[in-house]
C-alpha cells in the first residue's frame, strides 16, 4: 500500500514553528538575564525609606517596574535606571554590567557606597552615567573608556581617589565631564584635550595640582570651564581665551598668576560668570570686559590687580561686582557706571585703596540691590542721604574707612537690612532713632566711632539682632532696660570703652542665649546684679574698669558654660566664691579689687597662668601664687569661748603699747626698711640690672629731673621693655618720704590714665650707698610741658582728650578705689604722653592717702602739703588740710594753662594777678578790650563757631574748677560728665568744617 505524501506547504510550516520556539526561548533566556540582574542590584540596597523598590519583585514585569525603562525595539530589555534622590543605601551590584542594552544610569542624589564597579565598563551602548552626590570610594574605572558611546559623565561629589585615568580621552562623543568633589590627586591628563565634542568640564575641588594643559585649547565647543578649588599653578593658557563659545568661565581658588589679556571681553563675548578669585593674578583688569555685554557675574577678589575699576556701563544685565581684596587705587566714581545695570544684585570692593567719597548717584543703583561691602577702604565724607533708596539692601558694610558725620535718617527706609557694619569710622553724632525700623537686622557694629549721647530705647524694637557691638565711643548715661530685653541677642553685646554709668540693668538676666557680655572700661556703679546668672549661654563676660561694688553674686554660678571672666579693677569687695572653681573658666581677672580672703584651688585656681588676682588682700591658694597662709579657728572649741575675750583684749592692751612705742621712736624710725609693695607681685629689678639697662645712669639717658631725684630711659635686659627710672637723690630732705608716698598711694592703683610702676628698687650702689629707685612704664611722647613750650603744635581736640583723660585719672584716685588718693602736685610736668597722646598722671611724690572712704577732705597731722608754686591750692599755705579739692583746683589751673599757653608764673601774673583771674574776667566781659583769641596762645586751625563755643565752654570748666573757695569748685564727677559733652560737641561741629 503506498504512503500518501505530504503537501509541500507542511515542511515550511513545521520550519515556521522551530524558528519561532527557538526565538521564544532565546528572548526568555534575555529577558531572565535582566530580571536576575535587576533583582541581584536591589539585593544590595541594605535601605530604601522611601520603598522606591517596593515594585521590584517578580509579581509583575520589570519593565512596569519604579525607575526602569525598557527598549521601544527590544520591549523585553532594559535601557533606563532612574533612581534620583530615592534615598537609597547601599552598594552598586557588579551585575549592572549584565544589562547590556543600558543607556543611562541615574542614581544622582542617594548614599550608595563602595567601589564603582568595573563591570559598567561593559556597557558598551551606556551614553549618560551619572552618579553624583553618593559616597562611592575607589578609583574611577579606567575601562569606563570602552563605553564609546558615553556622552555624559557625572561622578560629583562622591570619596573617589586616585587619578584621573587618561583612557577617559577616548571618550570622543563625551560633552559633559564632572569629577567635582572629589579627593582625586595628581595632575589632569592632557589626553582631556582629545575630547573635541566636550561642553562642559567641572573638576571644582578635586585636589589636582600642575598645570592646565595646554591641549585644552582643543576643547573649541566649550561652554562651561570650572577648576575652581584645586592646586592648578602656572598660567592659564592663552588660547584658552580665545574660544568664543565659552559662557562660564570659572577657575578660582588655586594658585594660578599672570596678567589678564586685553581683549578678554572681545574674545569670549557669550561670557555670563567670570569667577577668577583666589589667585595671584596681577596687572590692570581688562576694560575690555565691558564688551562682553552677557556678563552677569564677575569676581575677581582675592588678587593682584592694580590701577582702576573698570567702567561697566554697557553691562545691563549685571548681577554681580565683585573686586575685594586687590590693589586697585580708584575714586568712587565707578559707582556711576554702575546705574545702567538694573539687575544688579551685589558690589564688592572692599580691601582695596579707593578713596573719595560715595557719590550720590549711589541712590540711583537697582533697587535689587541686596549687598554692598566697601569695607578697609580709604573712603571719607558723609554716608549719601540718598542711601535709603536701595529697599532691597541687606548688607551693608563700611568698616574701616574714613566716614563722618552722622548716620542719615534715610537709612531707616532700609527694612530689609540684616547687616550693618560701620565700625573704624569717624561718624559722629547721637545714634539716630529710626535705627528701631531694622526689624530684621541681626548684625550691628558701630563701634570705634565718635558717637555721644544716650543709646536710643528704639533699638529694643530689633527683634532679631544676635550681634550689637557699640564699643570705643563716647555713649554716656544709662543703658536702656529695652536693649537688654532682646532675647534675640546671641552672639555678642558689647558696649566697652564709652561712659556709661548707672546701674548695670536688671534686666540683662533676660540674656538667656548671649555668649558674650562687655560692659568694660565705663563708669557702671552699684552691685554685679544677681539675674546675670540667668544668662546661661555665657561664654566670655568682661566687666572690667568699673566703680562696681560689693562681692561677686552667688547667682554667677549657675554660668557652667563660661570660659572667661573679667571683674578687674573695681571695688569689689568680700571673699572670692568657692563656685568659681566649679566652672570651666580658661581665664580669669580678679586683681585690683578689695577681695580679701582665702584663695580656692580647685578648677581654674590650679594654674597660675589663668588666674590674675593681684592688687587684693588674700590668703592660701596653690603654692605658685606666693599668697600668705590663711590662719583657721576652729569655731567649735569651747576652749575657744574663753579664749577669744582673753585674746581682744590682750590685744587692746598691746595695741596701745605698741602704739605707745611707736610714738616715742617715730623720731628715730629708719623710714627706708621695708616698701609698701611687700607682698604684691611686681617685676624684680637690681641696681645692676637699673644700672645696665640706663647705661649707668648716663646723661644721655636723662629725660628730666625734679626736686628728688632724676629720671632716665631705660632697655631692660630683654631687650624690648622699655622703663622710666626715677632714682632719688637720698640726700635731699624729704626724699625717702617722697619715695613711700609714692610707693603707697600707687600699690593698689590700677587705672588707665595712671602711670603704673613696674618696679621698685631698694639696694646698695656698688660705693656702698643706699640706694631708692622707682620704675615706671616708659611713655615715648613726654611730658605734657614738652609739648606745650617746646613741640607746641597741640591741636584743640588733643588737648581735650589729655584733659578728659587727667579727670578720669583724678575721678578714680579720689572716689574710684577703697582709699582716697590726693595727689597734691598735678602739673604738666607730671603728665606724660603715650605714642597716642594718651594721658597719663605720674609722679605721685607728695600724695596723700587720706581715707578708706570717699570723702573730700581730711586733717592730717603732718606738715601740709608743698605743692609747686602757681598750681597748689590757696588754703594749703594756711592750714593742713588735705583735700581732694586741692587737686581739682590745680586740675582747673592746668585747663587754663593747656588752652592759653600761659604759665600761672609768667610774669604778667604779679601782685593780685593771675591766671584765673584772667580767663575769668575775658569770660565774664569785665575786659572788653581782650577777646578770647587774644588770651589763647596757639592756632586754632578752621575753628567755626561751635567749636568757639566747645572752647569756651573748657574754660568755664579751667574757671569752675580754680575758684579761691574749696565748696565753690565743680565736683570731679560733673568734671568729666561736661567735658565728655564738649567733646561730642566739637567732635560733631567738626563735620561742617
Amino acid at each position: 500500500m503506498a504512503t500518501p505524501s505530504l503537501p509541500r506547504s507542511i515542511p515550511i510550516l513545521i520550519n515556521i514553528f522551530y524558528s519561532v520556539i527557538f526565538l521564544q526561548t532565546t528572548s526568555c533566556l534575555n529577558n531572565q538575564t535582566d530580571l536576575n540582574s535587576l533583582l541581584a542590584i536591589k539585593s544590595a540596597i541594605t535601605n530604601d525609606p522611601l520603598g522606591a523598590l517596593d515594585s521590584w519583585n517578580e509579581t509583575i514585569p520589570f519593565c512596569l517596574w519604579r525607575g526602569i525603562q525598557c527598549g521601544r525595539k527590544h520591549l523585553d530589555r532594559v535601557v533606563g535606571i532612574n533612581l534620583m534622590s530615592r534615598g537609597l543605601v547601599g552598594s552598586l551590584s557588579p551585575h549592572i554590567g549584565n544589562l547590556s542594552f543600558l543607556r543611562t544610569l541615574h542614581l544622582h542624589n542617594n548614599t550608595f557606597h563602595g567601589p564603582i564597579p568595573q563591570q559598567i565598563g561593559l556597557l558598551t551602548r551606556l551614553q549618560s552615567l551619572i552618579l553624583g552626590n553618593n559616597s562611592f570610594v575607589g578609583e574611577i574605572p579606567k575601562n569606563l573608556s570602552r563605553c564609546s558611546n558615553l556622552f555624559h559623565l557625572s561622578l560629583l561629589d562622591n570619596k573617589l581617589s586616585g587619578t584621573i585615568p587618561p583612557e577617559l580621552g577616548s571618550l570622543y562623543k563625551l560633552k559633559a565631564l564632572v569629577l567635582s568633589r572629589n579627593s582625586l590627586q595628581g595632575t589632569i591628563p592632557p589626553s582631556i584635550g582629545n575630547l573635541t565634542s566636550l561642553n562642559e568640564i567641572s573638576l571644582l575641588s578635586c585636589g589636582v595640582i600642575g598645570e592646565i594643559p595646554s591641549s585644552f585649547s582643543q576643547l573649541q565647543r566649550l561652554t562651561l570651564v570650572q577648576l575652581s578649588d584645586n592646586f592648578f599653578t602656572g598660567y592659564i593658557p592663552s588660547p584658552l581665551f580665545n574660544i568664543s563659545s565659552i559662557k562660564y568661565f570659572f577657575i578660582a581658588s588655586n594658585e594660578l598668576s599672570g596678567i589678564l589679556p586685553n581683549n578678554l571681553g572681545v574674545t569670549l563675548p557669550n561670557l555670563e560668570g567670570l569667577y577668577l578669585w583666589g589667585n595671584n593674578f596681577s596687572g590692570p583688569i581688562p576694560i575690555s570686559i565691558s564688551n562682553a555685554s552677557l556678563l552677569a557675574h564677575i569676581d575677581l577678589s582675592l588678587n593682584y590687580f592694580e590701577g582702576q575699576l573698570p567702567r561697566v556701563g554697557a553691562l545691563t544685565l549685571l548681577q554681580s561686582f565683585i573686586f575685594e581684596s586687590n590693589l586697585l587705587v580708584d575714586d568712587m566714581s565707578f559707582i556711576s557706571s554702575l546705574l545702567n545695570s538694573t539687575k544688579l544684585e551685589a558690589v564688592g570692593v572692599s580691601y582695596n585703596k579707593l578713596s573719595g567719597s560715595l557719590p550720590d548717584s549711589i541712590a540711583n543703583l537697582s533697587t535689587r540691590l541686596s549687598s554692598l561691602f566697601i569695607k578697609e577702604n580709604r573712603i571719607h565724607g558723609r554716608i549719601p542721604i540718598g542711601i535709603g533708596n536701595l529697599i532691597d539692601l541687606t548688607s551693608f558694610d563700611i568698616s574701616y574707612n574714613e566716614f563722618h558725620g552722622p548716620i542719615p535718617t534715610t537709612i531707616a527706609k532700609l527694612s530689609s537690612l540684616i547687616e550693618f557694619n560701620g565700625r573704624g569710622n569717624r561718624l559722629t553724632k547721637s545714634l539716630p532713632h529710626s535705627l528701631g525700623n531694622f526689624t530684621s537686622l541681626s548684625y550691628l557694629d558701630l563701634s570705634e566711632n565718635r558717637f555721644w549721647g544716650n543709646l536710643p530705647s528704639s533699638l529694643g524694637n530689633c527683634t532679631n539682632l544676635s550681634n550689637l557691638d557699640l564699643s570705643s565711643n563716647n555713649f554716656s548715661g544709662i543703658v536702656p532696660q529695652e536693649i537688654m530685653s532682646l532675647s534675640s541677642l546671641s552672639i555678642l553685646l558689647n558696649l566697652s570703652h564709652n561712659n556709661f554709668e548707672g546701674l548695670i540693668p536688671f534686666e540683662v538676666g533676660r540674656l538667656r542665649n548671649l555668649g558674650t557680655l562687655d560692659f568694660s572700661h565705663n563708669r557702671f556703679s552699684g552691685l554685679i546684679p544677681e539675674s546675670l546668672g540667668q544668662c546661661t549661654s555665657l561664654q566670655k563676660l568682661h566687666l572690667e574698669e568699673n566703680l562696681l561694688q560689693g562681692g561677686i553674686p552667688a547667682g554667677m554660678s549657675a554660668l557652667k558654660g563660661l570660659q572667661d571672666l573679667d571683674l578687674s579693677r573695681n571695688n569689689l569687695s568680700g571673699m572670692i566664691p568657692g563656685f568659681l572653681g566649679n566652672l570651666d573658666l580658661e581665664r580669669l581677672n580678679l586683681s585690683f579689687n578689695r577681695l580679701q580672703g582665702e584663695v580656692p584651688t580647685m578648677g581654674v585656681f590650679k594654674n597660675k597662668s589663668l588666674v590674675s588676682i593681684d592688687g587684693n588682700k588674700l590668703c592660701g591658694g596653690i603654692p605658685e601664687l606666693n599668697l600668705p597662709p590663711c590662719s583657721h579657728i576652729r569655731k567649735n572649741s569651747t576652749l575657744l569661748k574663753i579664749l577669744i575675750p582673753t585674746v581682744v583684749a590682750g590685744g587692746i592692751v598691746l595695741a596701745f603699747l605698741i602704739s605707745f612705742a611707736w610714738k616715742q621712736r617715730k623720731s628715730r624710725r629708719n623710714v627706708t626698711s621695708a616698701t609698701p609693695f611687700t607682698g604684691i607681685e611686681i617685676m624684680r629689678l637690681s641696681y645692676k640690672d637699673l644700672m645696665k639697662a640706663t647705661g649707668g645712669f648716663s646723661e644721655a639717658n636723662m629725660v628730666g629731673f625734679g626736686r628728688f631725684g632724676s629720671v632716665y630711659k631705660g632697655i631692660l635686659e630683654d631687650g624690648e621693655t622699655q622703663v622710666a627710672v626715677k632714682v632719688l637723690n637720698l640726700s635731699v630732705r624729704g626724699a625717702s618720704k617722697s619715695f613711700f608716698a609714692e610707693c603707697n598711694s600707687l600699690k593698689n592703683v590700677r587705672h588707665r590714665n595712671v602711670l603704673k610702676i613696674l618696679s621698685v628698687c631698694e639696694s646698695i650702689d656698688f660705693q656702698g650707698n643706699e640706694f631708692k629707685a622707682l620704675v615706671y612704664e616708659f611713655k615715648a611722647n613726654g611730658s605734657l610741658e614738652k609739648w606745650l613750650y617746646q613741640i607746641g603744635n597741640l591741636e584743640l581736640i588733643q588737648r581735650l582728650n589729655i584733659v578728659i583723660d587727667v579727670a578720669q585719672a583724678l575721678e578714680y584716685l579720689h572716689i574710684g578705689m577703697g582709699s582716697c588718693v590726693v595727689h597734691g602736685d598735678l602739673k604738666p610736668s607730671n603728665i606724660l604722653l603715650d605714642e597716642d597722646m594718651v594721658a597719663y598722671v605720674g609722679d605721685f611724690g607728695l600724695a596723700k592717702i587720706i581715707s578708706d572712704l570717699i570723702s573730700t577732705w581730711h586733717e592730717s597731722s603732718s606738715i601740709a602739703i608743698a605743692g609747686t608754686i602757681g598750681y597748689v591750692a590757696p588754703e594749703y599755705a594756711t592750714n593742713n588740710l588735705i583735700s581732694t579739692q586741692g587737686d581739682i583746683y590745680s586740675y582747673g589751673i592746668l585747663i587754663l594753662e593747656m588752652f592759653t599757653n600761659k604759665r600761672p608764673t609768667d610774669e604778667e601774673f604779679k601782685d593780685d594777678a593771675n591766671l584765673h583771674g584772667l580767663v575769668s574776667d575775658v569770660l565774664s566781659n569785665h575786659m572788653t578790650n581782650i577777646t578770647i583769641e587774644e588770651i589763647v596762645g596757639w592756632s586754632i586751625h578752621q575753628m567755626n563757631p561751635k567749636g568757639k563755643d566747645c572752647l569756651i565752654g573748657i574754660l568755664r570748666i579751667g574757671v569752675a574748677c580754680s575758684k579761691f573757695e574749696q565748696r565753690d569748685r565743680m565736683l570731679i564727677t560733673d568734671v568729666v560728665k561736661e567735658l565728655c559733652k564738649i567733646r561730642g560737641t566739637y567732635l560733631s561741629s567738626c563735620d561742617y568744617i
